[in-house]
């Protein structure tokens, strides 16, 4: 027994120990799981020896995660070859072992700081709790004294970081701003192409910032389903014939949850358009609900004089 004893305070390293310390809520704590691990408890007795004392764990000593917390931090726990039951570290899934017990697969783990371990070493009864905490706290004060050397190193390396997931979203929009002129400036669609016409309009509509127009004859409830994919707030006006299948009913659900959307009718167009923030205008060959029905086109409009005249009329 002594002979088990020595070998598990052999493994329990500092540098193994500071593998299983997180940064969360700026503050270095440990999940409940790799607790438990190494004071050769099951998780479950260690979260309710907590519940047995709460008044001695404030917050500021145990707290659990948020759901997308515990789905994102990425576990790198260090092998610590004990003689019982493996207990691993794990976010939102059970154990390694699908048949353990220690854990349900929809569970959101507890972290306890080095206040929160100190407290619960003087609760527990079990044998090694005295050495298990002695090297527990060493790693902490060693965690804690690397994060002071390197705080500079760190702060540089997430502005580095945020510098280029900036960089990443503008690269995005630019390449996506190409690749949408590219497709549209000039775009002819044969007969059967549906999906692809509704993609480059349903394109077409998100790249609105304020305001949307529509121009079109035969508008019907298949419109305003493509319109569900603009963005916030941005208003549109749909002008059409008293010939349109459009329903007043339909426009008041559209608004309830999609704001806001006007229609007026109208007999002075012919040709159908989409009018971006009165400034981008694209022609359109066949009314929007029958696209890709029959071999048609759509035209980016460059003349802003055109598109005036349009808007205006």
């Amino acid at each position: 027994m002594e002979e088990n004893k020595l070998a598990v305070q052999n493994e329990l390293t500092n540098e193994g120990i500071k593998n299983l310390i997180y940064t969360i809520r700026v503050k270095q704590v440990m999940l409940d799981s790799d607790v438990a691990m190494l004071y050769h408890y099951q998780t479950k007795r260690i979260n309710e020896t907590v519940s047995r004392n709460k008044q001695r764990f404030p917050e500021k000593f145990c707290f659990q995660l948020t759901e997308e917390k515990a789905k994102n931090l990425k576990i790198q726990s260090t092998i610590l070859n004990l003689d019982q039951e493996n207990n691993w570290s794990q976010i939102a899934t059970s154990s390694k072992n699908e048949n353990s017990k220690h854990r349900g697969k929809k569970y959101i783990p507890y972290v306890f700081t080095e206040q929160g371990i100190a407290m619960l070493s003087g609760l527990l009864k079990n044998d090694i709790a005295i050495q298990v905490s002695i090297n527990i706290m060493n790693a902490f004060v060693e965690m804690r004294k690397f994060l002071m050397l390197n705080g500079k190193v760190f702060e540089r390396l997430t502005n580095v970081e945020y510098k280029l997931q900036e960089h990443d979203k503008k690269f995005d929009e630019v390449f996506n701003q190409l690749q949408l002129e590219e497709n549209v400036k000039q775009r002819i669609f044969f007969e059967g192409q549906i999906y692809d016409a509704y993609s480059i309009i349903i394109d077409i509509i998100k790249r609105a910032n304020t305001k949307i127009l529509i121009i079109d004859n035969y508008i019907d409830d298949s419109v305003l389903k493509m319109l569900s994919k603009k963005k916030k707030n941005v208003e549109v006006v749909i002008l059409t014939s008293i010939k349109s299948n459009i329903e007043h009913i339909d426009v008041q659900k559209f608004n309830k949850e999609y704001p806001t959307l006007k229609v007026a009718k109208t007999n002075k167009f012919h040709d159908r358009f989409i009018v971006l923030d009165d400034k981008e205008m694209y022609h359109l060959g066949a009314s929007i609900k029958d696209l890709g029905k029959k071999c048609f086109g759509i035209n980016r409009i460059e003349d802003v004089g055109i598109i005036e005249k349009v808007i205006n009329s």
